[in-house]
């Protein structure tokens, strides 16, 4: 699956062996020492001369023959497997020969390092259009002998008995790659469905021993469909069948992939995994691999069938881009607090009385407001000087980053716990990932992990009260009594943190009291001329090591402009690392030149919506990404203790990159949307992480 896309160089220090492409399918089973799963059942006979294929002329050759005699064995196990029917077959080629296959890709391919929100691969030569004849092809005999087997009538018939398709069901087409995911490659949680794909299947080459272990990564990871939204399913639906096979439909209603992988398969070498590709079910995605000599090494591809499936609306790359707009959002806006420093315009900051023209000076705070504020937020954003500075760059680029932002006692505070709970997590720092819930009992059990997968993996901070007024009061009445409470609370100087205070406890405190509070409206209000705003909405969040992330989709554009205003937290000092041009290096505290670097994933990237995106997905070369067609406005990357303003408006999407298991740290934010009503919009325009 190929979605909107950002381009990035190569990392000078990453090397690849071989190669991948942008859609990695796979499937199946746990390890085990026999050739395929089993589960009873019985199914219709199917039978291969193996007299022929011993010939070593037989299209067939390169397949073991014992493969070729258990269709019935395979299809049983295939039928009944979960989340949905999928299977692998151990022992796939007959002994020595894949291994000349993989030298032949490792002596005679190159790659192609590529990168989007959904993947991160080293990509190879379309080995569909590699034809016999050609210099690379006599270079490479053992591999195009394994094509040819592949898509062989013989074995595609084969193939269709296996899966439960009528006979006559695949075409002749050919649709393969050879594919390398090295240290930090992944691939996340899609469907697979583009055009007429029948069966996705992966044949893995990476290298036999010694045996691949969990700790490495690279494993195949499959997701049960839930429905969307929440509910139960129809008693039904488990009778209704697509075009291929098994597994809930959309008569009814839509599915997602659950927000973790119910089942994870190691790539073990000579191990074929294979499944029917379907709209809504077959949601798999390719785990983060984690170890630097041990690259993950497939070639994958699929057969296709005479016409799309009839429910392809259905399918996750035609969804991402056919949302509705809006559909994604985090709820309705909620208000700010109200103000208990209210006074005249007599108490306004000193410096206001000369001039009152201009966003800033008309929405200038008063000396209450200013004292609240630097409780926590760094006194150097707060004088006339310094906001007016903001301002300028703000209305010249529509997007400002705010180094430092909290004073050193909060910064202190939220530092020293994240970096507590990330090593109580064993996060960061290469450690593998392999808990998809770690972080969920902490707090309370506040914290909870959020999907659908297609979309977003995270884990949000369950605060209890701020959006929709979840805190159980049924009238207004009780509404405004809360919220005055909170406000009144805030400036008290007892509201003091405490020594024990987590990360959630902490953000949760920042965002109730001082981004709901009326005095920081009035100081985005100031620095953005955009007004105070009208209301806000957001989250918090904690993007772990080796797990997490968020993709660009239509569901998440706006139906109006809004602020985003992000607080984020991580490993590192926070400062601006610069360029050294003799060594290519970035000079700065290490944990702040990795997350600069953008190697490890985490930044926040602001991309142009497709305006054709409710075609996606039809399924032909044109729905494939486009790497000439940088479509990339803005990139924030994560940087400790920095507030980034970033003006949106309806035609942009936004996501974090997923976050590599070489991390420093979990990437913590308080990521809000303000609702601005604004004449006087600032150029659209956006450019990368403009500093202040």
């Amino acid at each position: 699956m190929e979605e909107e896309s950002i381009k990035r160089q190569q990392p000078a220090n990453k090397r690849s062996r071989t190669n991948d492409k942008n859609e990695v399918s796979s499937s199946s089973s746990s390890s085990s020492s026999s050739n395929v799963e089993t589960n009873n059942g019985t199914v219709p006979s199917y039978h291969v001369d193996n007299t022929n294929n011993d010939d070593d002329e037989s299209v067939l050759y390169p397949i073991s023959p014992l493969v070729l005699s258990r269709a019935n064995e395979f299809s049983s196990s295939y039928r009944d497997n979960l989340p949905y029917p999928h299977g692998i077959i151990r022992e796939f080629c007959r002994g020595g020969f894949l291994e000349s296959v993989l030298s032949e890709l490792k002596n005679h391919t190159r790659v192609k390092f590529k990168e989007t929100d959904l993947f991160r691969v080293y990509q190879s030569i379309d080995l569909g259009n590699l034809q016999r004849g050609t210099d690379l092809a006599t270079k490479m005999p053992s591999l195009m002998r394994l094509k040819d087997a592949l898509y062989s009538s013989e074995y595609r018939s084969f193939v269709e008995s296996i899966s439960g398709l009528d006979p006559g069901t695949l075409t002749d087409e050919v649709d393969c790659a050879a594919n390398c995911h090295a240290k930090g490659c992944h691939l996340l949680c899609h469907d697979d469905v583009i055009g007429t794909r029948a069966i996705s299947y992966i044949l893995y080459l990476t290298d036999g021993m010694p045996m691949w272990k969990d700790e490495y990564g690279g494993r195949l990871e499959l997701y049960d469909a839930v429905p969307e939204g929440g509910g139960a399913e129809d008693d039904d639906d488990d009778d209704d069948n697509d075009d291929f096979g098994n597994g809930p439909t959309s008569r009814r209603r839509r599915w997602v992939p659950s927000a973790i992988p119910s089942k994870a398969i190691l790539p073990e070498f000579n191990s074929l995994a294979y499944f029917a590709v379907k709209p809504g079910v077959s949601f798999h995605s390719v785990q983060e691999v984690f170890v630097s000599d041990r690259p993950r090494l497939s070639i994958q591809g699929w057969y296709h069938a005479k016409c799309t499936p009839f429910d392809i609306d259905n399918a996750t790359l035609r969804r991402l881009k056919s949302s509705g707009r809006g559909e994604d959002t985090e709820g309705d806006f909620v208000p700010l607090l109200p103000d208990p420093f209210a006074t005249s315009s007599r108490d306004r900051h000193d410096d206001d009385d000369d001039d009152d023209k201009g966003g800033g000076r008309r929405h200038a705070l008063n000396h209450a407001e200013i004292t609240f504020l630097r409780r926590y937020i760094n006194d150097t954003y707060l004088t006339k000087g310094s906001m007016d500075t903001i301002r300028e760059r703000f209305e010249e680029d529509s997007s400002v980053k705010l180094r430092h932002f909290l004073n050193d006692e909060w910064n202190d505070i939220i530092s020293r716990s994240s970096s507590r709970e990330d090593e109580r997590d064993m996060l960061g720092n290469d450690r593998p990932a392999l808990d998809y819930r770690v972080g969920t009992m902490n707090d309370g059990n506040r914290w909870r992990v959020v999907g659908p997968a297609h979309k977003q993996r995270f884990l949000e901070y369950d605060d209890g009260y701020d959006d929709g007024y979840d805190g159980g009061y049924d009238d207004d009445d009780g509404k405004k009594e809360v919220d005055e409470k909170v406000a009144s609370d805030a400036t008290s100087v007892n509201d003091r943190p405490g020594p024990s205070m987590t990360t959630g406890d902490g953000l949760r405190h920042l965002r109730r009291v001082v981004f709901r509070s009326a005095a920081f409206g009035r100081w985005l209000g100031s620095v953005t001329s955009l007004g105070p705003p009208l209301g806000h909405r957001g989250r918090i969040r904690r993007f772990r090591p080796g797990l997490d992330y968020t993709v660009a989709h239509h569901g998440i554009l706006t139906r109006d402009p809004v602020l985003d205003a992000t607080l984020c937290f991580c490993a590192g000092d926070g400062r601006q690392c610069k360029f050294d041009e003799e060594t290519n290096d970035l000079l700065g505290s290490d944990d702040d030149a990795i997350w600069e670097s953008g190697d490890v994933g985490g930044f926040e990237c602001y991309i142009a919506a497709d305006d054709d995106g409710k075609d996606g997905g039809g399924g032909g070369p044109d729905d494939e990404y486009d790497e000439e067609d940088d479509t990339k406005l803005l990139s924030v990357s994560a940087s400790n203790n920095t507030l980034s303003l970033v003006y949106r408006d309806p035609g942009t999407m936004r996501f974090v990159k997923y976050v590599g298991a070489g991390a420093p740290s979990s990437r913590w934010d308080i990521a809000l949307e303000y609702d601005v009503n604004s004449t006087e919009d600032p150029d659209s325009e956006q450019h990368e992480d403009d500093d202040e």
